[in-house]
């Protein structure tokens, strides 16, 4: 029969939005929640920031092994760089920090009974 279609644009919606704000809070609560809301979209994108930070250093930081390894220092090397050690030590102390890093203690015996 009749076909009422509304050809509304997004600008009209969003005059509409506010407009239907203003009747529902009224002119004096109006810039309190705009600060408000203000505050959450900042947080959102603070936290957003964050963990895209988080994941481009993680990325960075990953160990990026191709094939297997040759030497024992490229093992050592590949593990003390995913876990942010410094590469330029020695062998005996890179294997010491991995193992501090890795929660474990070299020096203590394994059972004591």
């Amino acid at each position: 029969m009749f076909d009422y279609s509304l050809n509304i644009a997004g600008s009209e919606w969003m005059i509409i939005i506010f407009v239907a704000i203003v009747l529902i809070l009224g002119t004096g609560k109006l810039p309190g929640a705009a600060k408000k809301l203000g505050k959450a979209v900042n947080e959102y994108n603070k936290a957003k920031n964050e963990i895209q930070d988080q994941m481009e250093i993680g990325e960075e930081q990953s160990a990026k092994i191709t094939g297997p390894v040759e030497t024992e220092r490229e093992k050592l090397e590949i593990m003390a760089k995913s876990m942010g050690v410094n590469v330029e030590k020695t062998d005996d102390e890179l294997r010491k920090m991995i193992s501090e890093k890795m929660g474990q203690k070299k020096d203590e015996p394994e059972n004591k009974e």
